[in-house]
């Protein structure tokens, strides 16, 4: 039980129903010092939104039923049931073997913003002078990119993003900014949350990241809320207008307002803010990823990972060294849950797991996972999983010898007093070939955009090392590394 503790705490913190099943000791030896006794309703119990341990067999129906009531409906979130080793083996009567379909899937059972709310919303954004979306992931959960979309368009407002709301909206939009915030976001999209006069947050909670620590929206900056959980409106901002519900439905009723009142032809100037901004981000991040310097500027991996990846694919990124330049630099091209990155708790090891998840529920689609040496060394042995199903998964390892994130925080906060952040020089090429992997080393620039191609075009599993510039002499598109 004790190894499932950082996935549900991230499933639960990034709003995604995942349902925990773990084996517990036998109810006649709880409390004999049976091997293996943990408290699992305690341990389980801050990182779940619904959480048991089963003591009767006729139990089980129904709790599995709450369960996936719990997990798929309002905020979605993480769930574990446990299973006692002889409550397994007790009988269960058939006639309670049944299920709600509609838990089959999140978010379920979703519920309108009350009345009036979205034509309060409307007003305010239309009074408006130089109002920023900023759309998290709420957005992608509740499938309201359509509706977003729409709203952008019509209204040309700008649509910035947090790292989870990447695909909220396609990132090659007119109307996309891009991410904000400490992590990912850079000095042209933050100018869009500084100077906005509103901030109309839409399925974001506001938190550390994407407000920089709340240094951005101030405090006298007007704000719009909507999500689908009523604590997060006002926890962090003084709100105008709230507006609770599904995120769908909510924006919805915001187009159905516009439509009412045959509103569409008024513009904010989003586009051509937007153009002049991506302009300048990108100018300098070319710059960067011309250089054939080496060791190989994570820049130039971007630049060679947007040249080579179909628009279809799904990235999965650890949340260390590779999420700040691929949340800034690599646009996503289609609206949807296209990029994956474990951004709540930050566990390294994320992708390398994650990608077979990825695989799995999108087998139609190129899976792409990117992560950090020290990153690989948490999960290494999937591989061996990643293998045996042979999933055709490429592994991208940016080999620079360190805890990039950490020696980085440690070099701005602690006057690079370094404390066991370097790492020994490892052959990850190797390691994943004797796993029965195809395999790249690269350390030259020039044989990089070759290597990822041949990698990609593998069928079967795939990994590329590629020897990387150390995060702290590089120019990160990070504006805080901790808190």
């Amino acid at each position: 039980a004790t190894y499932i503790l950082p996935g549900l705490i991230e499933a639960s913190e990034s709003s995604y129903a995942v349902l925990a099943l773990t084996s517990d000791v036998s109810v006649a030896a709880t409390g004999k010092y049976p091997l293996t006794e943990v408290d699992q309703e305690a341990l389980m119990r801050p990182l779940t939104k619904w959480n048991a341990v089963v003591r009767r067999g006729d139990h089980v129906p129904r709790m599995v039923r709450a369960a996936f009531r719990a997990m798929t409906t309002g905020r979605p979130g993480a769930a574990h049931l446990g299973l006692p080793f002889d409550v397994l083996n007790e009988p269960v009567d058939p006639s309670d073997i049944w299920a709600d379909p509609t838990t089959g899937a999140f978010p379920a059972y979703p519920q309108a913003p009350a009345p009036g709310a979205a034509e309060a919303a409307v007003d305010a954004i239309l009074s408006a002078k130089k109002p920023l979306i900023v759309a998290g992931g709420g957005v992608v959960i509740a499938g309201a990119e359509a509706e977003l979309a729409r709203l952008a368009t019509r209204l040309d407002i700008p649509v910035a993003t947090s790292i989870s709301g990447q695909g909220a909206l396609a990132e090659v939009d007119p109307q996309a900014v891009g991410v904000v915030g400490s992590n990912g976001g850079t000095p042209e999209t933050w100018e869009m949350m500084t100077s906005a006069d509103m901030v109309v947050f839409m399925g974001v909670r506001a938190g550390s990241t994407t407000t920089a620590r709340w240094e951005a929206p101030a405090a006298a900056t007007r704000i719009v809320h909507f999500d689908v959980d009523p604590m997060v409106p006002g926890a962090n901002y003084q709100t105008e207008v709230a507006v609770v519900g599904d995120l769908r439905l909510a924006l919805a009723q915001v187009n159905a307002v516009l439509d009412a009142r045959d509103q569409g032809a008024a513009s904010f100037g989003g586009a051509a803010a937007v153009a002049e901004l991506k302009r300048r981000k990108f100018a300098a991040f070319e710059a960067r990823a011309a250089s054939d310097a080496t060791p190989i500027r994570p820049e130039r991996i971007i630049r060679d990972l947007r040249e080579t990846l179909p628009a279809d694919a799904t990235i999965v990124s650890d949340p260390g060294t590779s999420c700040p330049y691929l949340s800034a630099y690599y646009p996503l091209p289609i609206a949807g849950r296209r990029f994956l990155t474990n951004r709540a708790h930050g566990g390294l090891g994320w992708s390398l797991s994650g990608a077979l998840g990825a695989w799995v529920g999108r087998p139609e689609s190129k899976v792409v996972a990117i992560m950090g040496d020290g990153s690989f060394g948490f999960t290494v042995g999937e591989l061996e999983t990643v293998t045996r199903l042979g999933a055709p998964i490429t592994f991208i390892v940016l080999a620079n010898q360190e805890f990039g994130w950490i020696k980085a925080s440690q070099k701005e906060g602690y006057g690079a007093r370094y404390h066991n952040v370097d790492i020994t020089a490892t052959q990850h090429a190797d390691i994943a070939a004797a796993y029965g992997l195809k395999t790249w080393r690269v350390e030259d620039p020039s044989a990089l955009k070759q290597s990822l191609t041949a990698a990609l075009e593998t069928n079967g599993p795939s990994l590329v090392e590629i020897v990387t510039q150390p995060l702290e002499e590089a120019e990160v598109p990070v504006s805080r590394w901790m808190g």
